[in-house]
């Protein structure tokens, strides 16, 4: 039984080598045509890839340049004395700079908006403040 199961194994054995050997020759015979046309499809693998890895830093890039407009309108308005920025929330998309929430006084609003105007990176501005008088905006 032994016996049997051994020279199945070589049957086997010998059985793959030969397949493999065919199979091995049969890829040194590609027409350079072919290994033509592998290489362009690599080619375009590989500039596909690059531009999806520049549209994502593109993406992330922006993400991180409106993070920093919001940042630095924030930090604007804290300066200004008199306006109350707990009360204003600043939002940047592209460039452009949302405010919304409440100010006390139309003087304020428009500081607010000029302020945004001159902060660097800034697109525009739309100006979405409600005004509420008596101090408490």
């Amino acid at each position: 039984m032994e016996c049997r199961v051994i020279k199945m194994l070589r049957v086997v054995t010998v059985v793959f080598l030969m397949l493999l050997t065919v199979g091995l020759a049969a890829c040194g015979k590609q027409s350079s045509d072919t290994a033509e046309a592998v290489g362009r499809n690599v080619d375009q693998a590989a500039q596909s890839a690059g531009n999806a890895v520049d549209k994502a830093a593109a993406n992330t890039s922006q993400a991180l340049s409106d993070t920093a407009i919001t940042s630095k309108v924030k930090v604007a308005m804290l300066a200004e004395p008199g306006l109350k920025t707990l009360q204003i929330n600043v939002e940047t998309t592209n460039g452009m700079v949302t405010l919304m929430g409440t100010v006390n006084s139309r003087r304020n609003r428009d500081k607010a908006v000029t302020i945004s105007e001159y902060v660097e990176g800034v697109k525009g501005v739309s100006n979405r403040l409600t005004v509420v008088p008596d101090g408490s905006g």
